[in-house]
């Protein structure tokens, strides 16, 4: 430290006469100002040394602040060159070696050269003289300054009030600005500047900024004390008033609000006879809500929390009606068929009635939109006598949305499990929990895995709340997930659920359901009576055929309700009588024909197959186009096609290539041609290998240059050496088949006992030929049976299947072709040769076959044949 100031300064009598040269001292945040007198602490060993000379010399040095403080040893560069000339009226050593002075300013000086730099600097110096002109102005500015600092020294309690006095006594306003300036605490570059500024009514104007901006601080920081010391005392006021109404209370035998609510909330806490931790924790957060103050930031916090503890239902329940015959109705009178659901259900209830303790079973409902996955838990909830609710996880992607937040956190509430739980008032519950497939994950967390414990059997028993951290019972809530698909689902969540899959509707069952449900409902929404409004059977039936093409039936629904508001509106004009619905009158009210069968249309030329997809809304068909034109023999696939999708196309091809002399097909055919493949709807992405054997049939009708049947759909994939695997999907496949018009469906052999999923009425209607090796295909689908089968060694010995007690017929003995079921329709295959033969065992043990001689062709009934391409 060279040199710094330690007191107030206060003003003495200058001196006039200046040495031409002046050891300088340099001085820390710290500022010195002419006709002013201020305490300094030195401590460096070269300042000490200057002090020591001075003082057996004139006494008089030069004082020069450091620009940089941080400045250890400051050197002419780092001092700046306006100071003060001062003398050194006092000196004290202290124990430390190290000195106090006392210096008084007599004149600001500007350093001219420095002359010696050890031990310490030495400059040569020239006073620098004032420029002052006394106008009004400058006056006015001197008695503004003295009236701003003295309402300063009001305010700040290191200012002693005799400065006052001072600062009004002083005439010159040059040793006015020095006086102020060097009293206020403000910064040394302020300070620096108002000592080298010459003219004085500048350095006024600056120092009344100054002294403006500090009132402003002071009076401030003086309006927070006071309001803080007024809260203080209302406080303690307060705290003594309640004191004394308590006791006045307390004598009178009255007790304030405070002890009315926690005494009501006790009583509530006995009254419901909580499980013993419930308990335990409900009244430890009673004892502390008793002893805070309402205005307290906790007293909100743990009121809130004990409102939740109370309002859940922890013992409280309903009854289950353990009438299996009235639950069987009312499954029956609200929803059709879905006889899967309805036995698990009623098979919930049989064990339940003889174990009364059985937890409740947790169901996932898997399955197209608008099939009725919601409306069943409603259904079951009213079969089962309980409370139903519902919550949708679609979106959710924060933890704590399921679990919800711990009590830190500013408006925390317990998850949507909870919260579920008690707006049902019921801890058992019908809970359907929806969109599970559409479950998200971020940096807050994983939802799914939060739904891990309240799904499984073993630990939902004692669920915790984040909020509650208090264990609950979920065991006795039966739980329906419902999602539209399966694979989104993680499989630890899908592990903990009995999955129960629900296929789209047929026609048939459309039709009875819109008769018993839709049409009632929709017509008294509309306002409407069956003295006003009847549907006939025809007119429903186009409605489903024409005017809708879903697995579900929310459109149907919507288009009988359009149907029903354009009756409702002609009513409502004046019209009279009871408006009869037939065919008619649906294309009157709903317009022009919206969906078509497409099938025939697209498969008349060579080089087309119509091909059976499963998608999240149900079955679909698709159909993949086959061009060639002359080339090199590279394949372009288009249509918005996945890998898997791409590389099945890729194995159709070579399967093609390689069976080309079987098949008819020129040897340099692949050479000569580029191949396009493209499958229609290009704006919808398509993936899977279940169009392996459509995009094989359709290269392979092109190549030959015959068209495919139009009436024959077909679903399976395919390998290179041309055998055929088994799918999924197919009930929902075979739906969307017959939508679309198609009676012949070509399936994998091992998809044979998926045909017991499918409704007996279309499996007599419909024909289904399954089929091992792409021979076998090619020999069903194409119009003139130019292809013949691939013959097998153990054609002879292959096991059939039992269906619907139909016999199975069409059957070459070389490549295993069979159609099962009844063959309706335009392009169905003709049997031939009529030779029969009965098998004891295998699949379809019991059953007929017709076997067709090897040589013989699948002919296509009543059909011509396509004109070969050229």
């Amino acid at each position: 430290m060279e040199g710094s100031s330690n007191d107030s300064p206060h003003i003495m009598k200058p001196v006039d006469k200046i040495p031409d040269s002046l050891p300088i001292l340099p001085l820390r945040e710290t500022v010195v100002f002419p006709e002013t007198v201020t305490p300094l602490a030195v401590g460096q060993e070269r300042s000490v040394k200057l002090i020591d000379d001075v003082l057996h010399k004139d006494k008089m040095i030069g004082l020069a602040t450091i620009r940089n403080p941080d400045v250890e040893t400051a050197g002419p560069d780092d001092i700046f060159e306006i100071g003060t000339a001062a003398i050194i009226h006092k000196m004290l050593k202290v124990p430390d070696g190290s000195l106090r002075i006392l210096v008084q300013g007599v004149k600001r000086i500007k350093v001219v050269k420095y002359t010696k730099f050890d031990p310490y600097l030495t400059a040569k110096v020239k006073p620098l003289e004032d420029k002052v002109e006394m106008t009004k102005e400058v006056e006015a500015l001197s008695r503004n300054l003295q009236n701003v600092f003295t309402k300063i020294i009001g305010l700040v309690p290191y200012l002693p009030e005799e400065l006052q006095m001072a600062a009004s006594n002083v005439d010159d306003p040059s040793a006015l600005c020095y006086l102020i300036a060097s009293a206020i605490k403000i910064r040394t570059e302020e300070k620096q500047d108002l000592l080298e500024e010459i003219d004085v009514e500048k350095r006024l104007r600056k120092l009344t900024v100054i002294l403006n901006r500090e009132l402003e601080v002071f009076e401030l920081g003086s309006k927070i004390q006071n309001d803080v010391q007024s809260e203080m005392d209302k406080n303690q006021r307060e705290y003594f008033l309640r004191q004394q109404m308590k006791a006045i209370q307390e004598e009178l035998g009255e007790t304030d609000e405070i002890a009315a609510e926690v005494n009501e909330l006790r009583a509530q806490i006995d009254e419901l006879k909580l499980p013993e931790e419930v308990d335990r924790q409900a009244r430890r957060e009673l004892d502390r809500l008793s002893k805070m103050q309402p205005a307290a930031a906790e007293y909100s916090v743990i009121r809130t929390y004990l409102d939740w503890l109370i309002t859940i239902p922890w013992n409280k329940g309903t009854e289950d009606i353990l009438d299996i015959a009235r639950a069987q109705q009312v499954l029956d009178e609200d929803h059709y068929d879905l006889e899967k659901v309805k036995n698990r259900i009623l098979e919930y209830l049989s064990v339940a009635k003889l174990k009364k303790d059985m937890a409740g079973p947790i169901l996932c409902f898997v399955g197209p939109p608008g099939v009725g996955k919601t409306s069943l838990g409603h259904s079951i909830a009213r079969a089962l006598g309980r409370k139903f609710i519902r919550i949708s996880v679609g979106g959710v992607r924060d933890e704590a949305e399921i679990r919800g937040h711990r009590r830190t956190y500013i408006g925390a509430m317990p998850g949507t499990i909870i919260r579920a739980i008690r707006d049902a008032e019921s801890n058992n519950p019908v809970f359907a929990i929806d969109e599970m497939d559409k479950l998200g994950a971020d940096f807050r967390g994983d939802p799914s895995s939060a739904l891990l414990e309240v799904l499984d059997p073993e630990q939902h028993f004692s669920y915790r709340d984040h909020y509650l951290d208090l264990p609950f019972d979920l065991s006795r809530v039966l739980f329906i997930a419902t999602a539209n698909m399966l694979d989104p689902i993680p499989p630890a969540l899908r592990d903990r659920m009995e999955v129960i899959e629900l296929s789209g509707y047929t026609e048939e069952e459309k039709l009875h359901i819109a008769k018993k449900y839709l049409v009632s409902k929709q017509t008294e929404a509309n306002g409407l009576t069956t003295k006003n409004i009847g549907f006939n059977d025809k007119a429903i039936l186009r409605i489903i055929q024409d005017y809708t093409r879903e697995a579900g039936l929310r459109n149907l629904e919507r288009e009988i309700g359009s149907v029903c508001r354009k009756v409702a509106r002609e009513i409502a004009e004046g019209k009279k009588g009871k408006f009869k619905i037939d065919e008619k009158a649906v294309g009157k009210y709903l317009g022009k024909k919206r969906y078509f069968s497409e099938a025939k249309r697209m498969t008349s030329e060579p080089g087309v197959a119509t091909g059976l997809a499963w998608t999240t809304s149900g079955g679909d068909i698709i159909f993949i186009e086959a061009t060639s034109m002359h080339g090199s023999g590279t394949l372009t696939l288009t249509g918005q096609l996945g890998d898997v999708m791409k590389e099945s196309a890729q194995a159709a091809l070579s399967w093609v290539r390689t069976h080309s002399d079987e098949l008819g097909i020129p040897e340099d055919y692949f050479q000569k041609h580029d191949i396009h493949v493209h499958v229609p709807a290009g704006a919808v992405p398509k993936d899977g290998p279940s169009a392996g054997v459509t995009m094989t049939t359709a290269l392979a009708s092109l190549a030959i240059g015959k068209s495919v049947a139009a009436n024959v759909g077909m679903t399976g994939e395919v390998t290179l050496s041309g055998k055929v695997l088994p799918i999924g999907g197919l009930k929902e496949k075979v739906l969307a088949a017959r939508r679309a018009g198609l009676d012949t469906i070509i399936l994998p052999s091992e998809n044979e006992k998926d045909l017991d999923d499918v409704p007996e009425h279309l499996r007599k209607t419909m024909k289904f030929i399954p089929v091992d090796e792409v021979h076998e295909v090619l020999a069903a689908a194409l119009l003139d049976g130019s292809v013949k089968a691939k013959a097998k060694a153990s054609a002879s010995g292959r096991k059939k299947p039992a269906t619907a007690g139909k016999s199975v017929g069409a059957r070459k003995a070389k490549g295993n072709v069979k159609a099962i079921g009844k063959a309706p329709g335009k392009g169905a295959a003709k049997a031939s040769g009529k030779k029969t033969a009965r098998k004891a065992t295998g699949r379809g043990a019991g059953k007929v076959s017709t076997l067709r001689k090897a040589a013989s062709p699948v002919k296509a009934s009543g059909r011509k044949k396509a004109a070969p391409k050229k």
